[in-house]
């Protein structure tokens, strides 16, 4: 009887056990590309709209992300060394990272933003109508790419965050920056700039979208990523994400 027992006790126990643990899956976003990623400083955590999508792309494919904090620049060659398994942040598929990586279908779709100071009425529209001024663009961006490479510019300045471009604007280091335009109108609604304003006249020409990185040659990550964003996209649970975002 007691052997009967013990032998159920054991059962039970190993009933209990999942057949095996959840895989948890590293993910590499950064802390300043706030409404898409940035560091809620109530949670010491990063959320935002590339946060919540990855976690409905762990429900549907299986796995547990890990969010890692990192800056920009550092996604890529973090993600080639094998130190994450994805990269979830305000990033787009350019060519040249799609040598050393690869990109899940588009997220997101939209171009740059030009800020200026608020007491600077001039009605840019491109690069050319600031030639030869100081801008600031954030490191490791196909936006300081293009300007970097355009010659048209006194000093183009590499920035780690959009925060410093808006306040070395504020300050009058340099006479515009470029960002993504979502995060540049986000960081602007919050009141915290009233000295730099974005230019409404201003055409994107560096027009990109947001996509999703694994690993080169992790074809089969890869494709169930995109199996996933495409059920979210057709659910609405995409919408629903970038609605609670303000986007």
């Amino acid at each position: 009887m007691k052997i009967k027992t013990a032998l159920l006790s054991l059962a039970l126990v190993l009933g209990a056990i999942p057949a095996h643990a959840e895989d948890v899956y590293k993910v590499g976003s950064t802390p300043t590309g706030v409404p898409f990623t940035f560091l809620d400083a109530k949670t010491n955590t990063i959320q935002g709209v590339m946060v919540d999508l990855i976690e409905e792309v762990g429900k549907d494919v299986g796995f547990k992300p890990e969010i890692q904090a990192m800056p920009f620049s550092t996604l890529v060659p973090a993600l080639s060394s094998g130190k994450i398994d994805i990269i979830a942040a305000a990033m787009s598929a350019t060519p040249e990272r799609g040598k050393v990586v690869d990109f899940t279908n588009d997220v997101y779709s939209y171009g740059e933003g030009l800020v200026v100071p608020a007491s600077d009425d001039t009605e840019y529209k491109n690069f050319e109508d600031m030639k030869g001024k100081r801008i600031g663009a954030q490191i490791g961006t196909n936006y300081y790419n293009v300007l970097d490479g355009s010659g048209l510019f006194e000093e183009v300045r590499a920035y780690d965050a959009l925060p410093d471009i808006l306040s070395d604007i504020s300050n009058g280091r340099v006479a515009a920056g470029v960002g993504d335009y979502p995060i540049l109108g986000y960081l602007l609604s919050q009141g915290k700039y009233p000295k730099v304003k974005l230019v409404k006249s201003y055409v994107p020409s560096v027009e990109g979208s947001i996509n999703i990185a694994v690993k080169k040659g992790n074809t089969e990550l890869q494709e169930k990523i995109n199996k996933s964003l495409a059920a979210i996209k057709e659910d609405g649970r995409l919408d629903k994400i970038l609605k609670k975002w303000g986007l």
